[in-house]
């Protein structure tokens, strides 16, 4: 495995008693390096602010958000369209050596290995869920084509050539 561009190794075999408090945050080389993975523009900040309370069946429940600062491209102009966004994170650390549920409704499990959860890569995987699949630039519209400019659709530049061994 490649190493993680946002790597957050938490010890959650030693969680205090009352829980805790985490605040991680990407520095400038990390965000980088997530921009690229994502194939975002520019990420200019990113965060998780997270609370980790022990549960009696001996996982961790994790609850908290995160936040971002990002560029991508338009779908339509392929113009830079800045977006900041904010998602909540809810989710639980299993206990070791216990596997995540097979079943798609269940909650985001986390496996811990060797008492130790690796929270960045999460928070960066739930970050590249949160990002808008088809960021548009408001007012962007696709070009209009008239009726006598031919056929349309993907392969209308095929149909617009001439037959094999023919030029126009």
């Amino acid at each position: 495995m490649s190493e993680l561009e946002f790597s957050r190794p938490v010890r959650v075999s030693h969680l205090p008693g009352a829980g805790q408090q985490l605040r991680l945050e990407a520095n400038a080389t990390e965000c980088a390096a997530l921009a690229a993975r994502l194939g975002l523009l520019a990420l200019h900040r990113f965060s998780a602010e997270l609370r980790l309370r022990g549960e009696t069946a001996g996982g961790i429940r994790v609850n908290g958000h995160i936040e971002a600062s990002l560029v991508q491209a338009c779908v339509v102009s392929l113009d830079p369209v800045p977006q900041s966004l904010r998602e909540d994170v809810a989710l639980r650390i299993l206990p070791e050596g216990q596997t995540p549920s097979e079943d798609p409704d269940s909650e985001d499990e986390v496996e811990c290995d060797n008492g130790i959860a690796e929270l960045g890569e999460v928070m960066a995987q739930l970050l590249a869920l949160a990002l808008d699949p088809y960021p548009r630039l408001e007012g962007a519209q696709l070009p209009e084509h008239g009726a006598d400019d031919g056929p349309r659709g993907p392969f209308a530049a095929l149909a617009r050539r001439p037959p094999s061994g023919q030029s126009r």
